[in-house]
């Protein structure tokens, strides 16, 4: 968000391209997908209570029920490592996915260590399918209770695979990593309804090297992708969004040595890059695009800027413009507001640095020691609409929420430690109370960066977020980790349908209800309605924050009351359900909105000026 409390919005990289072309209409795999898929739990003896049952372990002691840690349920559990030595566990199941079928694989995970480091994973667990890495967690990821994880292998359906943890430990100070209740359970699978936007299900691969001051990066980027499209793509678009806070002839984001295309000419004030397409890419076919990157940041306490020795690295990842039913979605970058509109990607992101920097970034992260006093941060974020890092010298605390959220508050100089504890209160009552009103959090950890010299409010990415010290401010935030983070929109043609649900979301998690907030509202014209874009916004500016986040927020608070507290409580829960990692529509929400109550919204919509 800007200027007012505003937009906020990651845990392993799957290999979710190759699931999309697998699952394209036309494709040889869709014809499978449309089988019949009878639900099952095909991982064996999942909670160990049967002993080693259909478990491959490489100790007698890593199924166990011994003392020293305890099970998520029933008695047993597995222990990898714990030695406080140089030590190796494995623990792996052959399973077979049924053809046809979308799988979910999840387990949860104690991880508990000797460790006293906050920025060096010493000791690694790694969770496998086949030859595919889901994730790697490490002493930094100690909890003090069980975290649910999970992940989309339905790319796996009609084979047999081996699901394998594999815990590594070096040679001093102990760390356990203890899993239970693993389950993969399959469910009938759909073939995708969205074949209007593409270029579907990104995959991104980057690795960048920053100078000492962490101000500048280097290195290259690529990115696969699906066309899910009827009509071919002969072109793409890169969004080199950070170019407006520079000139056409002096850019912050620079690509060069563009591979699987050919660049054209920079447009829309240069932050648009066409990609011509060698061959025209038909529904279903997947290709790959790389080209050499450049990062300057400058100086400023922006969303992109340093401050000090402090710097925030928002939007500076070049990624796939949309192409839907109106066409290609090149507008412009907004100050005011967001303008980005992007589909759920895979991130994949080495950021190598001075080991004097911490860099909290989208998605789950590992710091491995490099050479000559750098370390090099691995950050993965699987279905998130972009990525975000920020590199200085933070202060770091972090916590768990009660519903079993990492959370880390990175301060800037200045702030205080009872400020940043305060925000990590308030982080962990914010994630678990929007999860429990919209579904469960979805992408590992949550980093927040607090710095008082932002000139606005806040502003999310996927699973990183900037903010003041504010306890309204990072519930908003947190809070667009769900509404256009999850449940995704056009930014820059629809922003009431993330600022509007993000601030009734934040009243909800605060305990207010909007009382009689509706017959404050005022037009200004004719002309105003919640529903307008951020071209109309940016012309009329001094009525952006009022209207769409406080009537848009009034509006749905009305909603509530003329539909009752159950059926409004029902009806978001199960719009985000539908709208998992999708994209989200006036008209959509309008529909979803009418089924929910036997009540004509006819007027309701023209009285608040919801259009569309």
């Amino acid at each position: 968000m800007r200027s007012t409390p505003h937009k906020a919005f990651a845990t392993s990289a799957l290999a979710i391209a190759a699931l999309a072309a697998a699952l394209l209409p036309g494709s040889t795999a869709s014809a499978a997908a449309q089988a019949a898929c009878t639900p099952a739990q095909v991982v064996t003896n999942g909670g160990f209570e049967s002993g080693t049952s259909a478990w491959t372990q490489s100790s007698t002691s890593v199924i166990t029920n011994r003392s020293g840690q305890s099970a998520h349920g029933g008695t047993s559990f597995a222990w990898l490592d714990g030695t406080g030595g140089t030590h190796t566990d494995t623990l792996s199941q052959s399973v077979s996915i049924p053809s046809g079928c979308a799988a979910t694989l999840t387990f949860w995970l104690h991880v508990d260590t000797a460790e006293t480091t906050s920025s060096t994973a010493y000791d690694k667990l790694t969770a496998k399918i086949g030859s595919t890495t889901l994730a790697t967690y490490s002493n930094l990821d100690k909890n003090t209770g069980y975290v649910k994880k999970s992940f989309d292998v339905s790319a796996f359906a009609g084979q047999t695979v081996t699901v394998a943890f594999t815990g590594t430990e070096d040679s001093s100070l102990q760390t356990s990593f203890v899993v239970d209740d693993v389950a993969l359970d399959t469910s009938a699978a759909t073939t995708p309804g969205d074949t209007t936007r593409t270029p579907a299900a990104p995959s991104y691969t980057v690795s960048l090297t920053s100078n000492t001051a962490g101000t500048g990066w280097t290195g290259h980027e690529s990115v696969t992708f699906t066309n899910a499209s009827a009509t071919a793509l002969s072109e793409v678009y890169l969004r080199l969004w950070d170019n407006y806070h520079g000139t056409c002839s002096a850019p912050p984001i620079t690509v060069s040595n563009v591979t699987g295309g050919t660049a054209g000419a920079l447009s829309v004030a240069c932050t648009a890059l066409e990609v011509a397409l060698p061959t025209p890419l038909a529904q279903g076919q997947s290709t790959t695009i790389g080209f050499d990157l450049g990062i300057t940041v400058p100086s400023g306490a922006d969303r992109f800027g340093y401050d000090g020795a402090f710097s925030m690295i928002g939007n500076a990842l070049p990624v796939l413009a949309v192409r839907d039913g109106s066409g290609w979605h090149l507008d412009p970058y907004t100050n005011n507001g967001e303008s980005f509109y992007s589909l759920a990607a895979d991130f994949k992101v080495t950021l190598d640095h001075p080991t004097s920097l911490l860099v909290p970034a989208t998605g789950t992260s590992v710091d491995t020691p490099g050479t000559s006093g750098r370390t090099v941060t691995a950050a993965t974020a699987s279905k998130v609409r972009d990525f975000a890092w920020a590199a200085g010298p933070f202060s770091k605390i972090s916590g768990t929420s009660p519903g079993g959220v990492p959370i880390n508050i990175y301060s800037v100089s200045g702030i205080s430690s009872s400020s940043a504890q305060s925000m990590l209160t308030t982080a962990k009552s914010a994630v678990d109370a929007h999860a429990g009103r919209f579904g469960a959090y979805p992408y590992g950890e949550l980093d927040a960066v607090i710095d008082n010299n932002f000139w606005f409010g806040g502003m999310e990415y996927p699973g990183f977020v900037l903010d003041l010290v504010s306890t309204t401010a990072l519930t908003h935030e947190i809070g667009h980790q769900w509404w256009y983070g999850i449940v995704g929109d056009d930014e820059y043609n629809s922003p009431w349908l993330d600022e509007a649900f993000t601030d009734y979301a934040t009243d909800l998690a605060q305990g207010l209800s909007g009382t009689n907030c509706w017959n404050s509202v005022s037009w200004a014209s004719s002309a105003e309605k919640i529903t307008n874009s951020m071209a109309y916004w940016d012309a009329h500016s001094s009525r952006y924050s009022t209207v769409v986040y406080g009537y848009g927020k009034c509006a749905l608070h009305d909603l509530r009351r003329l539909i009752g507290d159950t059926a409004m409580t029902n009806l978001l829960k199960s719009y985000a359900s539908s709208h998992w990692y999708g994209v989200s529509t006036t008209a959509e929400f309008k529909a979803a909105a009418q089924a929910a109550t036997s009540t004509d919204l006819t007027s309701f919509w023209t009285t608040h000026r919801i259009d569309g």
